[in-house]
C-alpha cells in the first residue's frame, strides 16, 4: 500500500485486476484485458511504468479510472470499421 504522505501506490497489472475484482470495481478482469484497454485508450489510461518485462501503474489513478469506465457488454467490436455488404 500507499505510505501515509501520498505517495504513489504502483502496482502490475496482474494486480490491479485482482484488486478491481476483490474490491467489487469490475465482476472479472484480467492483467491481459488491462493491457488491451490501455492500447485502446492511450490517452485516457492513467500513466504506465515499465520495470523489467512488466507494466506498473499507480492505483490511485487507475482505480477511478476503471470505476469511471463505461462498460459495453456485448458489443462486436470486431464490426465497427467495416462497410456495409
Amino acid at each position: 500500500m500507499a505510505d501515509d504522505e501520498g505517495g504513489p501506490d504502483m502496482i502490475s497489472f496482474r494486480e490491479l485486476a485482482r484488486r478491481l475484482v476483490s474490491e467489487g470495481v469490475v465482476e472479472r478482469m484480467t492483467h491481459q484485458r488491462i493491457s488491451q484497454i490501455r492500447k485502446e485508450d492511450p490517452a485516457g489510461f492513467p500513466p504506465v511504468v515499465q520495470i523489467g518485462r512488466s507494466m506498473a501503474v499507480d492505483y490511485r489513478r487507475a482505480r477511478p479510472y476503471f470505476v469511471g469506465r463505461k462498460l459495453r457488454p456485448g458489443e462486436r467490436t470486431d464490426l465497427k470499421d467495416r462497410p456495409a455488404e
